[in-house]
């Protein structure tokens, strides 16, 4: 019997969900949720499920299987709690909240019921980092010894949603949203956590005081291996691209959804390999957890370490210090 599913948020990333659902078996979306009920309403409409205002009375109503929290920042932990009382598995998008401590009630919430928790962190589903994640695992480049993640986009925009730029819903600026990416690719790819960061951010953008608009992270994971990683979310070119350095050979990880490997002293792309949509990954991933009884790689335990490390970000950048993260 297939899973029934609802969504809270009807957002951009809400409409993904939607779309990548649609096209898999096992799982029915059978309500949305919105403050904004014709937003709701119109999406219902779209994809032939119900519409409510209020997503309690939703969840209490319908009592789903799984909810799919897509909210602003900032209302995660409360939906979150609220979901997993009703006996709800979550998927929750990134970042999983605001503060690691917040995420430590996500977790004892969804502890006390019982139920899967999946953090969304699409790194682990997209196609160019499944590949790249192989070639690390095979040990055939030899011992990695450094990564350089780099990450430009224009950020400060009149089409991104204002709450993004107002510190106290999104949790920061650049570092918690492309700079969240960054942490999870980095300890994903290397089946690791950060435990060492220095970091300098920069708030320049007008009208902005206190969202960071561009960042530098000296990094270190648990097992000695340095990174940098550089953001910047001011006018310039957008650019995305990973590379690793190995003791005997280098993979790039770069756009156009390619990756390279170094082969004679220059790089080669590697044949594209059809991959299915990172969000419908991520839910066959969190059905096969609710069908196994086990929380997924990225549980709330993984979202929370990759929180932790941005609040490192911006203690090592206040203190100008190098900041060590307990495990």
């Amino acid at each position: 019997m297939a899973c029934t599913a609802v969504l809270i948020g009807a957002g951009i990333i809400g409409d993904y969900h939607l779309k990548a659902m649609a096209e898999l078996d096992g799982v029915n979306m059978i309500a949305i949720a919105d403050i904004n009920l014709d937003k709701a309403q119109l999406t219902a409409k779209q994809y032939g499920i119900e519409a409510f205002q209020n997503y309690q009375q939703m969840v209490e109503q319908l009592q789903p299987d799984i909810a799919i929290i897509a909210l602003p920042h900032f209302l995660h932990t409360e939906a979150a709690i609220f979901c997993a009382n009703h006996g709800c598995h979550l998927l929750v998008e990134k970042p999983m909240a605001t503060s690691s401590q917040a995420c430590t009630d996500i977790i004892e919430a969804v502890e006390r019921n019982g139920v899967i928790m999946l953090v969304g962190q699409t790194q682990q589903y997209i196609g160019r980092n499944l590949d790249a994640k192989k070639i690390i695992q095979s040990g055939r480049l030899g011992q990695l010894v450094m990564i350089h993640d780099n990450r430009h986009d224009v950020y400060f925009t009149e089409q991104r949603p204002k709450w993004f730029l107002d510190k106290t819903m999104s949790g920061g600026g650049i570092v918690f949203n492309l700079g969240i990416h960054a942490i999870d690719k980095i300890q994903w790819l290397t089946d690791s956590r950060i435990a060492k960061v220095n970091a300098t951010v920069s708030y320049c953008a007008d009208g902005y005081p206190d969202v960071e608009g561009s960042a530098v992270m000296l990094l270190e994971t648990d097992a000695g291996v340095p990174c940098t990683v550089s953001l910047s979310g001011y006018n310039g070119v957008a650019y995305e691209d990973t590379e690793l350095v190995f003791t005997n050979g280098m993979i790039k990880i770069g756009p156009n959804n390619t990756v390279s490997v170094s082969v004679n002293g220059k790089y080669e792309v590697l044949p594209q390999v059809e991959t299915r949509n990172p969000f419908q990954l991520q839910l066959i991933d969190l059905l096969a957890c609710i069908e196994e009884q086990r929380q997924p790689y990225a549980s709330g335990e993984y979202g929370r370490s990759v929180v932790q490390v941005a609040e490192a970000v911006y203690l090592s950048s206040t203190t100008k210090s190098t900041v060590n993260i307990a495990k």
